[in-house]
Order: structure tokens, then sequence, then C-alpha cells
């Protein structure tokens, strides 16, 4: 976990430096406290994936930024050797592939643990989330209605609106989650 926070810490920073933006200003710009991003910076903090949500809006940046360094040439990912919980919340994330520009995307494995239940705010207009369901069942929130999935279901949707996941059931669901970002933002990344 100390090795995530002093990623996370110089990750931000750096954003922060290259933009010239005072902690004052990146709090009005993601909607994250002052104090919570100055304990993220100290390395004092392991923020909820949501939080990170909110820096990574702020900034515009993809969230894949802020759990792992992107990476050249990899064509094996096994979420085995990457999953990590990143954060205090119930959600265990493996990174399989970062953000590039080139590809336009970034990957995830994510097992919501039982009872975990996260809201999401909208993103960045134009970004898609494909969500495919490997095992257990979790819902997700479309268009404000709790939408079941099973094992085998997939759904891509807008996420430029407010949607949610949750596990409601004793087991962990896992799926892969694809953000895919549009042209336009993947240049100002």
């Amino acid at each position: 976990m100390q090795q995530i926070n002093q990623y996370l810490s110089s990750t931000l920073k750096l954003l922060r430096t290259e933009r010239g933006w005072s902690l004052e200003r990146a709090a009005r710009e993601t909607g994250v406290s002052k104090a919570m991003l100055g304990q993220i910076e100290r390395g004092e903090s392991s923020p909820t994936i949501a939080t990170l949500w909110k820096v990574a809006g702020g900034f515009s940046v993809p969230l894949s930024l802020f759990i792992e360094p992107p990476t050249q040439n990899v064509v094996v990912r096994v979420a085995d050797e990457l999953r990590q919980q990143p954060a205090e919340d119930d959600m265990l994330v493996a990174p399989l592939f970062a953000y590039t520009p080139e590809f336009g995307f970034e990957m995830f494995e994510l097992t919501l643990l039982p009872g975990y239940e996260r809201y999401s705010e909208p993103h960045e207009p134009g970004i898609t989330e494909h969500v495919i369901v490997l095992e257990g069942e979790m819902e997700l929130l479309l268009a404000g209605q709790w939408v079941t999935m099973t094992k085998g279901a997939a759904v891509r949707f807008t996420a430029d609106v407010p949607h949610g996941y949750r596990n409601l059931s004793l087991l962990p669901a896992v799926f892969h989650n694809l953000i895919h970002y549009p042209a336009a933002a993947s240049r100002a990344m």
C-alpha cells in the first residue's frame, strides 16, 4: 500500500506542477478538498476509487494514470499478478491496460466484494464504459435504474451521466471494465 501511495503522491504533484495549479485550484477543479489533496500528495491517505475518479476528471486524465505508470510494448498481462486494493473501499483493481493515446482506452479487471456500492459522477463528455461480467452477480445503475448483470452479461453505456456499481450478493463479483475516451479528449491527455 505504501508503494501505491507514493506513486499516487508523485503523480498528483507532477500534474499540479505541470499545470501550475495550487492545491486550492486543484480542489476547485476536482471537487476534492484541499486537505484531502494535501494528504494524498504527502502519501498520508489511500483515497477511494470515487475520489480518484474525481481527481482524474478534474485533471482530465484517465483513472489508470493514478494506479500504475503506463507501460510500453506489454503483450501479456495476468490479472492475478496485478490485482490490488489501491484504496480503502471494497474494490480490488487489476489494471490490465493503462491508457495510451494510441488506443484511446484503459481496461481493468474489477472485483466488487460483497456489500460494495458506489455511485459514480459523470465522466468527461463522450466517455463510454464497456462492462463484461466474468464471475458472480452485480448491478449497474444505468439511466436511474439498477440493472442486474450475471456471468457473461455485457453492456456498453455512456459514462458522462451518473451511474453506479453494486454487489448485493454474498460472493465477489468480477468484471472487465473498458473505458474509452473520445479522440478529442485523448489528444488533451
